[in-house]
């Protein structure tokens, strides 16, 4: 890995590799995110039974974000890529077959849902694991951006339209479209050098080093709880996203009923967004080298909640379409910094358990901002909007400074990393 690249030059055929394997699988999952609720709809009447499609789209990561954590601290990371591929692909081989004679069936379906999503938090984890193996810091933040800006313009943009499409050609169409996106993302896996694999491999092979199932569940837990900068960092983003959840829950309802937007133009509307989302994703490392990494996410993610807390005071089409760009842009900036923390803050051999248990929390309680939304809503489809986002905007003043005082992530100290961590974990 060559560490004295120019910070804005070319980031190298082994991202360019990671890139298009991610975006292969991305135009895969936006196809499933699409087929699997419309499949389900074809397949029951009952709305309970349909909505278990998004359930089992986020369950497993409340219970298997942080297992599936320590094997990617355990194993090669290219090649557990290239498994969660594999595999996918031949569930979806097999979808096609229960469907191509009339035996697929809504709960097949759903198991099916639930094994994508956890194939999906094993092949997550291995991209979001790998940047640092093959990168300096300080590209990290244009790496994040890229992956975030295509799996943006993939999955919101390009997958629903292409999955409407297919599917009225037939249901098979996609569904095989989608197990050939899955085998390519596993082909370029293996084509990723042994510097993706990740170094804490060769840690783990030390005699003693590698510790008890048990211990190693725990450990990422351990490890956020002693650090300095990451314990109030994850609390933070915890109750701030669960303000995003409320205001989330029922937006659907606002933008029909409230917004007065036909049905039929509800996902165009959205697209508004999805737009504001993507040029994030571009804007993202030039603010951070522009305002430094503190001061822009303590600046962007007060200005994401005030534009919900405005969309409830001012109800009005055309403010909301562009407060929600706004909105949207300043989540995606948001997300791509913090992971580009994270990733200069963890030891490469903690990476897979402090990711899993960071998300297992963070995700795990989004269903409570949901609950909450929604309940809010009884009383008025503003009122998720302006209790959820004022709630967030006290939140982050409250965290203000601590966030103004977060490092950049190439200004991070190397040999200071491992000393928050568990004594009894081995060197990165």
């Amino acid at each position: 890995m060559t560490k004295d690249r120019p910070a804005r030059g070319p980031l190298g055929p082994a991202f360019r590799t990671l890139l298009t394997a991610n975006v292969s699988a991305s135009l895969a999952d936006g196809i499933a995110r699409t087929a699997f609720p419309l499949l389900a709809a074809r397949l029951t009447d009952d709305p309970l039974l349909v909505s278990g499609i998004a359930i089992a789209s986020n369950l497993p990561w409340l219970f298997f974000a942080i297992p599936l954590g320590v094997v990617l601290d355990r194993v090669d990371r290219r090649r557990a890529m290239s498994f969660a591929g594999a595999l996918r692909a031949a569930v979806a081989v097999t979808l096609s077959v229960l469907a191509a004679t009339g035996t697929l069936t809504i709960w097949l379906l759903l198991g099916v849902t639930l094994v994508y999503a956890t194939l999906e938090i094993l092949y997550d984890g291995a991209v979001r694991a790998i940047p640092p193996a093959i990168l300096p810091r300080r590209d990290l933040s244009r790496a994040n951006s890229r992956i975030e800006g295509t799996e943006i313009v993939i999955q919101q943009f390009l997958s629903g339209p292409i999955t409407s499409w297919l599917l009225a050609l037939s249901v098979l169409v996609p569904l095989v479209t989608g197990a050939g996106a899955y085998v390519l993302a596993a082909l370029l896996a293996f084509l990723l050098p042994a510097a993706a694999a990740g170094a804490h491999r060769a840690a783990a092979t030390e005699p003693g080093v590698r510790g008890s199932w048990r211990r190693d569940l725990t450990s990422g837990y351990r490890f956020i709880r002693r650090h300095r900068v990451l314990w109030p960092l994850w609390l933070l983003s915890v109750v701030i996203g669960v303000c995003h959840a409320t205001v989330m829950s029922t937006f659907v309802l606002y933008v029909l009923d409230e917004l007065r937007v036909p049905e039929p133009w509800y996902g165009s509307f959205l697209l508004v967004g999805a737009a504001g989302a993507f040029l994030g994703s571009v804007v993202a490392a030039p603010l951070q080298r522009r305002f430094r990494t503190g001061p822009l996410l303590a600046a962007i993610n007060l200005l994401g909640l005030l534009c919900w807390f405005a969309m409830g005071l001012f109800p009005n089409i055309v403010f909301a379409a562009v407060a929600m760009a706004i909105a949207w842009g300043s989540t995606t900036v948001w997300n791509v910094h913090i992971m580009s923390l994270r990733q200069s803050l963890i030891p490469g051999h903690l990476l897979g358990r402090v990711h899993g248990t960071w998300r297992t929390l963070l995700w795990g309680a989004m269903p409570l901002g949901s609950l909450i939304g929604g309940l809010l809503a009884r009383g008025g489809l503003t009122m998720p909007l302006l209790i959820g986002g004022g709630a967030g905007i006290v939140v982050s003043l409250l965290g203000y400074r601590f966030f103004t005082r977060l490092p950049d992530p190439e200004h991070i100290r190397t040999d200071t990393i491992d000393q928050v961590g568990d004594p009894d974990d081995p060197p990165a």
